[in-house]
């Protein structure tokens, strides 16, 4: 099963968490998926809480094509960078002071700090 793992920065877990919980959970029944997502506990460090947010990839695709056109229009190349624009978006609207990034992406060493 292909996922997509998000690494999560915030300064609140258990706010975010739970932000992120009940975002993707109504992303799910609006495709009529359950289980497709999971969140970790986090880690604390300077200041900031780390944790891993894991999707399900069938449940993205099927959540973009029933946004369409909206789906198509938000930041970012291909599916997983238009999904984090999405859920970061929600995370804004709420005031949560958050970032997002694909794990894949940060352990590939484009960013020269891993």
């Amino acid at each position: 099963m292909e996922r997509i793992h998000i690494n999560v920065s915030a300064t609140d877990y258990d706010k975010t968490s739970k932000e992120i919980t009940s975002i993707l959970t109504l992303a799910e029944e609006m495709v009529h998926e359950n289980d497709s997502f999971a969140v970790t506990d986090s880690e604390f460090a300077f200041g900031w809480h780390f944790y891993v947010v894991s999707v399900k990839s069938d449940m993205v695709q099927k959540f973009a094509e029933q946004k369409g056109e909206e789906f198509s229009r938000l930041r970012g190349k291909g599916l997983e960078k238009k999904f984090l624009s999405w859920l970061s978006g929600k995370m804004e609207q709420k005031n949560l002071k958050v970032k997002f990034a694909i794990k894949e992406e940060m352990e590939s060493g484009k960013y020269g700090i891993f």
